[in-house]
């Protein structure tokens, strides 16, 4: 048998060993890994299931808690797996919690984030469904996780928020409150009868259904511009009516106003051209 032989030989020998020895905790390891992972993933959805039949708990906070266990149920697989292999658990746990500090320390961007989002779960200034505008976006609150928040724009484009970002900022919700105030301005000419148009944006309002009878709605002169005279108009409504009604009144009042004789002024300049050919 020559050199090449026996080599070939020991390795045989030797993974034949190496299998006999730790074949058996591969296999159970493997075995553990795959019902871990579907042991996360099951309790992730019995705990979101049943913190949903409560009917009490935040929609924010149920994934969150979820996404909690599910993590939870990893790292016990993770130790189960490591205890397979007879490396004691207590040794890894230390030397994870070392490891884990000075990995904080190297991603305080990433870890701020994970204190952002506890703290928007805490206070809870919007909840998923609300439209907001925060860190420099605005959209509706699709889901918040431990390290960003998912928002839909009107468009139905997704923006992806690092949770310090939004928690550092001023944060806009515009679902809060059942009602919102539609403010609007309409310029008439000086020649025009300025209580004429207020009857017929008056009118107008009380023809709508969703203007607020209170808070009383209001129709005042706010300003003398330079080629109109300004009417500002303040309705309460709903928040959902908020853009129908702005889109629904700024064309009535347009078309009501040429049908009566009120004009909406524009400005105009007269152009005057120096050194130009004279017949």
């Amino acid at each position: 048998m020559d050199d090449a032989q026996i080599k070939m030989q020991e390795m045989i020998d030797l993974m034949i060993e190496v299998v006999a020895t730790y074949g058996l905790d591969v296999i159970g390891a493997v075995v553990i890994l795959i019902f871990g992972w579907m042991a996360a993933g099951w309790c992730s959805g019995v705990t979101a299931k049943a913190l949903a039949r409560t009917g009490k708990i935040d929609v924010m906070i149920q994934h969150f808690l979820a996404n909690a266990v599910r993590y939870a149920v990893l790292i016990f697989t993770l130790l189960a797996v490591l205890d397979r292999f007879g490396v004691e658990t207590t040794s890894f746990i230390a030397i994870l919690g070392a490891t884990g500090l000075a990995i904080g320390l190297a991603m305080q961007g990433a870890l701020s984030n994970v204190a952002a989002g506890v703290m928007l779960l805490f206070f809870r200034p919007f909840k998923v469904g609300d439209f907001i505008d925060g860190g420099g976006q605005s959209g509706t609150v699709k889901s918040v996780s431990l390290f960003l928040t998912y928002l839909n724009t009107p468009d139905n484009v997704e923006v992806i928020i690092p949770n310090s970002q939004l928690w550092n900022a001023a944060i806009k919700n515009y679902s809060f409150n059942e009602t919102r105030r539609l403010d609007l301005l309409f310029g008439i000419g000086y020649g025009d009868d300025i209580d004429k148009a207020m009857a017929i944006i008056q009118g107008i309002i009380d023809a709508d259904e969703r203007c607020r009878k209170e808070p009383e709605p209001v129709i005042v002169v706010g300003n003398l511009g330079e080629s109109s005279v300004d009417i500002i108009v303040r309705v309460w409504c709903k928040g959902s009516d908020y853009w129908g009604l702005k889109w629904h009144m700024l064309k009535t009042v347009k078309q009501t106003f040429d049908k009566q004789g009120v004009s909406i002024p524009f400005p105009q300049r007269d152009v005057h051209l120096i050194g130009a050919d004279k017949d």
